[in-house]
């Protein structure tokens, strides 16, 4: 059984070009999911600067790389 047989006209169209398609749709993922690492990332780096500047400089383990 053919998939574009099943479809309306409109979407039988675009099962006609599977890989613009996929292409697309890879990209568009793509374009979701590096906003979202990006976010991740940032908060977690301000977390850790802001932690660090609250922190006691007595409590500070003098062998600890600073967060810059």
């Amino acid at each position: 059984m053919d998939l574009p047989s099943l479809a309306c006209l409109t979407c039988a169209k675009s099962f006609q070009d599977h890989t613009n398609a996929m292409g697309w749709s890879i990209f568009f993922l793509l374009a979701m999911i590096l906003p979202v690492l990006g976010g991740v990332v940032f908060f977690m780096v301000r977390l850790a600067r802001r932690s660090e500047s609250s922190l006691d400089p007595e409590l500070r383990d003098p062998s600890s790389p600073s967060i810059r």
